[in-house]
Formats: structure tokens, C-alpha cells, sequence
């Protein structure tokens, strides 16, 4: 019986580091598998960030494509609009009307459609130029067709229309809107200067009223703004618009007589610059 005893403890001894074996390489098989799972599951997450991180810097690219394109089409709006004279004005004002419906059927229609179904804020910074340049020439067209500014709720409630009533509408940011408001006046400078040479005096002080407001208004609304440093290098430049148009103006003025043949009197009055009349020159 001893013998018997002693042979079943030494079976037992013998086993037990087999035993401790499988449990350790069971241990071993178990770590491995979920390393693996582990593994696997953190390939396809990068695999599927990587997908996304490229689709969207493929849907930039375009959304920039589609941005200069509608920058270049607006600046071409604010062109036909420069040519306006007392004589073209519906003319030119219809022409352009209906190239800036172009602009908006065609290539802000394309914008729209690209960023449908995306959070569009992310790719505010790809697009911003072009929406700036719409507006600049979308507001210089309403301020020469009837003396007002278009505002931001009309523009925004024109662009609901293009998109698809399931997804988010694309909306005009303020910002932008500021900052392309802020870059008509620079038009608007230029457009009554030319006005003045045409002998509008009335029209380029209406212009010069309109950016005098804007500027003021805009003096008060920057302090306050999160994101200033744009909008105050543009400020300076308003600011210095606004003292060319008040420039000129003032001399029409003050020195109104020296500008009666620029403006168009077929028969000046010389004696108005000190000739007598009735004496041949």
C-alpha cells in the first residue's frame, strides 16, 4: 500500500509541470488572440480615418476648384458693372444681373452640391474666397439697381434654393460677409470717381453717404468680433476709400468751376475761371 501511495504522489509531481505547461501555453494562445484582435480592430480604424482623411482632402481640392471658379465669374460681374454710364445703365445693369444669375446657377449650384451631406464649416476656409467675391459683386449690383444693401438673410435665403431640402442648406458665414462687404467699398471708390468724370455728382455723393455709413457701422461691429485681424487690415484700407471719394467730392465743391468742361457743358462759362466773356481765346 505505501508503495502504491508513494507511486501515485510521484505521478502526481510529474504531472503537475505538464499541467502548469498547457495552462501557461493556453495563457500564451489566449494573449495572442486577443493581440491579434486587438491589432486587427486598430488597422481597420486607421484604415477607416485614412479613407475619410482622404475623401476630404479630395472634396477640398474641388471645393477650391469650384471657388476660384466662382471668384473669377464674380470678378468679371464687378467688371460689366464699371462700365455703367448715365447713358447703359439699365444695360449694363440687366447684363450683369444676368451674369451674377450665372454665377449662381452654375458654379455656387456646383458648391453646394459638393458639400451636400458634409459638415461645410470644416471647409469654410477652402471656399471663403469666392463666397467673399459673390458678395461684393452680388452687393454692388443691388446698391447701382436701387441704392440699398442686399443683406445677409436675402443671400442666404437665395441659396436655400439650391440645395436638397433632406440636407443642411450651405450658408453664407457672417464673417465672410463682413469681409466681402468690407471689399466693396473699395469698389464702390472706384465707381464714383469714375461717376464724377461722367458729370454724376449726385450719384458719387450718394455712393460717398452709403460708405461713409458702412464704415462706421463696421468701426463698431470689429472690436467685438473673435477673429478681428482680417477684418482690421481691410478697415484701414475702407478707411482710406472713404477719404478718396469724400476727396473728390469736396473738390467738385470747392473747385466745381475748373470742372465744367470735364463734365460735360458744351459752352463753359469762362468767366467763371476768370475770362471775360465775349473775348475770342
Amino acid at each position: 500500500m505505501m508503495c502504491s501511495s508513494a507511486i501515485q504522489k510521484l505521478y502526481v509531481m510529474a504531472s503537475k509541470p505538464h499541467r502548469l505547461r498547457q495552462w501557461a501555453n493556453f495563457q500564451s494562445s489566449a494573449k495572442k488572440a486577443r493581440t491579434m484582435a486587438t491589432q486587427s480592430s486598430l488597422k481597420g480604424a486607421f484604415s477607416t480615418y485614412a479613407d475619410y482623411l482622404n475623401n476630404l482632402n479630395e472634396k477640398r481640392e474641388r471645393v477650391v476648384k469650384a471657388s476660384r471658379d466662382i471668384t473669377s465669374n464674380s470678378k468679371k460681374v464687378i467688371f460689366q458693372v464699371h462700365r455703367i454710364s448715365k447713358n447703359n445703365k439699365e444695360e449694363v445693369l440687366e447684363k450683369a444681373h444676368n451674369d451674377l444669375a450665372t454665377v449662381m446657377d452654375q458654379y455656387i449650384a456646383r458648391l453646394v452640391k459638393e458639400l451636400q451631406g458634409s459638415d461645410f464649416w470644416k471647409l469654410r476656409r477652402a471656399y471663403s474666397p469666392g463666397i467673399q467675391e459673390y458678395v461684393e459683386a452680388a452687393t454692388l449690383c443691388r446698391f447701382c439697381k436701387s441704392g440699398t444693401l442686399l443683406n445677409l438673410k436675402e443671400m442666404n435665403a437665395s441659396l436655400s434654393s439650391l440645395s436638397d431640402p433632406s440636407h443642411e442648406p450651405l450658408q453664407i458665414n457672417i464673417l465672410d460677409y463682413i469681409l466681402g462687404l468690407a471689399d466693396l467699398t473699395g469698389e464702390l471708390m472706384r465707381l464714383a470717381i469714375g461717376r464724377i468724370s461722367d458729370g454724376e455728382l449726385e450719384f458719387a455723393e450718394k455712393i460717398c453717404k452709403f460708405v461713409r455709413e458702412i464704415h462706421r457701422e463696421l468701426t463698431l461691429l470689429v472690436p467685438h468680433m473673435d477673429e478681428p485681424h482680417d477684418m482690421k487690415t481691410k478697415m484701414e484700407t475702407m478707411l482710406q476709400s472713404v477719404i478718396k471719394i469724400e476727396n473728390a467730392c469736396f473738390s467738385i465743391h470747392v473747385r466745381g468751376s475748373e470742372y465744367i468742361p470735364l463734365l460735360g457743358s458744351d459752352v463753359p462759362s469762362y468767366s467763371l475761371i476768370g475770362v471775360a466773356e465775349g473775348i475770342d481765346l
